[in-house]
């Protein structure tokens, strides 16, 4: 008689070695540039803003799986310390700090955790935090400060050209960070740098960043705008490679991410035109989230056979 030695479990049989906390630490790495680049345009505050994000965001998580619904603490998979760091980088670097802790406690409770944690939220929970304190406090979400200069206060690029001031900065220094905004979005070369890590690890797919960019320039170029000029300023390179990308909150074909990345690109930039605010970013992504579903639905593929049974 052969000893059977049978083995009975539930798919997938073959894993990769990928886990939740190797691919959140991958991009946690490729932050490291981002939140750099912005310590060294705006001064050591940033790293008080990054910590105390990145507390609130893990504290408000651990509380309240271990004490309010009373299930084991997931914060060891680092999804809040990666919602903490993409939140701060969205902030401006004179954001008070209880209103930055504010911000994490709303990420993680109400756009992740009340929808079931990990892997349910419709919403990428540090947009939904930066969203909440732009409607909350708008005069000191809007609040910047010229790089290298923390006693003068600036617009932005995208406020300048939307209010036809002049000059406007350079490409140079839109690529390198040396402008007024948010801790992410200055430095577009900080922001590739971490983009091509996460390629090299495998970690995104280039659909939706590429096609969220030729969004942007599609209707930059329709409306006459400077295209490198719209996609150099702003969040654009931070939503399109980090944010956008996001694997909950986006869809799973790649018809579908190639649909989700024109619509954010198209909407990010009827925003910057014709909206009241200078940036779309946040809004555009946070809008075409909702359309994942529906995305999804019309473009997974139909299985071999499939015939659509009569009416």
């Amino acid at each position: 008689m052969f000893k059977k030695n049978l083995s009975v479990s539930p798919a997938p049989h073959i894993h990769s070695g990928m886990s939740v906390t190797k691919v959140m630490c991958d991009v946690i790495i490729a932050l490291v540039p981002a939140v750099a680049a912005s310590v060294y345009f705006f001064g050591y505050y940033v790293i008080l803003i990054v910590v105390v994000s990145v507390a609130s965001c893990t504290l408000s998580e651990y509380v309240w799986q271990k004490h309010v619904i009373k299930t084991p603490s997931s914060v060891g998979d680092m999804s809040a310390v990666l919602t903490g760091c993409l939140l701060a980088l969205t902030l401006p670097p004179t954001l008070p700090l209880w209103q930055v802790a504010v911000g994490g406690f709303f990420s993680v409770i109400f756009a992740k955790q009340v929808f079931g944690g990990i892997g349910h939220n419709p919403f990428n929970p540090a947009l939904m935090g930066r969203a909440f304190l732009q409607i909350a406090w708008p005069k000191e979400m809007i609040t910047w400060l010229t790089p290298h200069n923390l006693s003068i206060t600036s617009a932005t690029p995208l406020e300048a050209s939307k209010l036809n001031q002049t000059p406007l900065p350079s490409y140079s220094d839109l690529f390198f960070g040396n402008v007024s905004g948010s801790l992410g979005e200055t430095s577009a070369f900080a922001i590739l740098i971490g983009a091509v890590y996460l390629i090299f690890r495998g970690q995104i797919k280039m659909t939706i960043p590429l096609s969220y960019i030729v969004g942007v320039a599609m209707v930059s170029a329709a409306y006459g705008k400077d295209v490198l000029f719209q996609l150099l300023a702003g969040g654009l390179m931070l939503g399109a490679f980090f944010m956008a990308t996001d694997p909950v909150t986006a869809p799973t074909t790649k018809k579908g991410m190639f649909i989700f990345g024109i619509g954010c690109g198209l909407l990010t930039a009827l925003i910057r035109f014709r909206g009241g605010f200078p940036e779309g970013v946040c809004f555009s992504i946070l809008i075409m989230n909702m359309t994942v579903p529906i995305i999804d639905r019309l473009t997974i593929p139909k299985p071999f056979g499939f015939r659509k049974r009569a009416q």
